[in-house]
């Protein structure tokens, strides 16, 4: 197999994509604006710079069968929005163009199930051919931002572009914070009342394997969802509170009292200074009313993507998070999961035909 290029190698996602595809030994050259220990630790390639360097993408692109597409930045402040565009519109815009310049053959474009698997009814569970929710993600400039790369990249000729699109992602690694910052939230006691919506989680190494599983086997200009179970926000904080033994809080409120009282808290502490932010923001008040529920049946039948037990993912997120920020004991390394191990052995071997999948169903506690 050809060189691989991985932007966004240094996020939560790519760091677990970046060891699996270590593991199967690939050639892989990351594009990342600064070399990391981290990544001189795996013995990869870095390319320095900015994805928006026409003169950077050129030299990452060269001799370059294959791209994963992660770069990007995961934020819930409004005042981003400049910045997430330029990185998911124009950054993609001009990564495709210098790829197919380069005869680059494949790519898969990591966005997310936000896109689509968004609703205010908790009955819908979106699909790959859901529309793009515009009109509930206006106001949310990293899903709208989203979906222009979305349509950008499925809409692109002359090379095999497809997406995938990941649900939330837990589980061990997340440093930045970038996915799981709710749950050391809920671990510090700082969510005080259940919203009135709904959840889907993936665990990162899953989504890192269907990754692969998706360049491997996905169809062009086709997306694949990624995502675990659909679950309401008390069922999640009652799940959560088992993994963690902390105690989901039992309060409700209408969501309308919700939103009023996240703004005055928000507005409360920024007249502390423009960096001090509520532990609870607006957009995460409002974004926690709506049902973010998929149906993950395509990764599964076409892929051969399964992802492991949502509670082993809460359960690792969990002590992750203890151990990064709470001053908890570390836990012993635990052992790669069959997913994990299917991905890893393909790249020596022919993948197992994908199984056959029954139709993902909601559970309740």
């Amino acid at each position: 197999m050809g060189r691989i290029l991985v932007t966004g190698g240094t996020g939560f996602l790519g760091k677990h994509l970046l060891a699996m595809l270590s593991r199967r030994g690939e050639k892989v050259r990351v594009l990342s604006r600064a070399a990391t220990p981290e990544l001189d630790e795996l013995g990869v390639e870095v390319i320095a710079g900015s994805l928006l360097d026409e003169e950077v993408l050129a030299k990452a692109c060269k001799g370059v069968e294959r791209i994963y597409h992660l770069a990007g930045l995961v934020s819930r402040d409004p005042d981003a929005a400049g910045e997430m565009y330029r990185l998911h519109v124009d950054g993609t815009r001009l990564l495709l163009d210098t790829a197919h310049a380069a005869k680059v053959k494949r790519v898969v474009v990591a966005s997310t199930s936000g896109t689509i698997a968004v609703s205010k009814r908790e009955e819908e569970i979106s699909t790959e051919e859901s529309p793009f929710r515009y009109e509930l993600v206006r106001d949310w400039p990293y899903y709208l931002s989203k979906i222009y790369q979305e349509k950008l990249a499925l809409a692109f000729e002359g090379m095999d572009v497809l997406c995938i699109n990941p649900s939330i992602l837990f589980g061990p690694g997340d440093t930045r914070l970038s996915s799981s910052g709710d749950v050391l939230k809920f671990l510090k006691r700082e969510i005080p009342v259940v919203p009135s919506g709904g959840i889907n989680f993936v665990d990162a190494r899953d989504a890192a394997a269907g990754a692969i599983l998706a360049m491997e086997h996905g169809k062009a200009k086709s997306r694949y969802l990624l995502g675990g179970p659909n679950w309401t926000m008390q069922e999640f904080f009652l799940r959560l509170g088992r993994a963690s033994g902390v105690r989901p809080p039992a309060a409700r409120i209408p969501d309308a009292a919700a939103r009023l009282g996240a703004r005055i808290v928000d507005g409360l502490y920024r007249l502390g200074g423009p960096e001090r932010r509520a532990p609870v923001d607006p957009v995460s008040v409002e974004m926690a009313q709506h049902f973010w529920y998929c149906d993950s049946t395509r990764a599964r039948t076409e892929l051969g993507w399964e992802p492991r037990d949502p509670m082993e993912t809460l359960d690792d997120t969990v002590a992750f998070l203890r151990e990064r920020f709470l001053g908890g004991a570390p836990r012993p390394e635990k052992a790669p999961s069959f997913l994990e191990t299917l991905v890893t052995r393909m790249g020596d071997e022919p993948a197992a035909p994908a199984p056959k999948q029954r139709r993902e169903r909601r559970t309740r506690p």
